[in-house]
């Protein structure tokens, strides 16, 4: 299912199904500090750039998807004051 003629391999995000896409986004963000912490810097720039492309797929399904106020610059800052 791999598509070998892709960089470092792995599946094209956008030939995996919503439940497959959304697994892959929790086990790279899951793994994203271990790697960052531990991880060679060819890993290192493997995961980061698997990471953006799984999340770029992840966006352009869901352009509309749900935003958090308090995820937001007003937000942050209307938390920052409130303090």
């Amino acid at each position: 299912m791999a598509d070998l003629g892709r960089r470092g391999g792995g599946v094209d995000p956008a030939a995996l199904d919503e439940p497959q896409l959304i697994k892959e986004l929790e086990t790279i963000h899951r793994t994203r500090h271990e790697t960052l912490m531990y991880g060679s810097p060819d890993a290192l720039d493997r995961h980061t750039s698997r990471m953006a492309e799984l999340e770029a797929e992840y966006l352009r399904r869901h352009p509309d998807r749900y935003v958090a106020s308090g995820r937001t610059r007003d937000g942050a800052r209307a938390r920052t004051c409130s303090s």
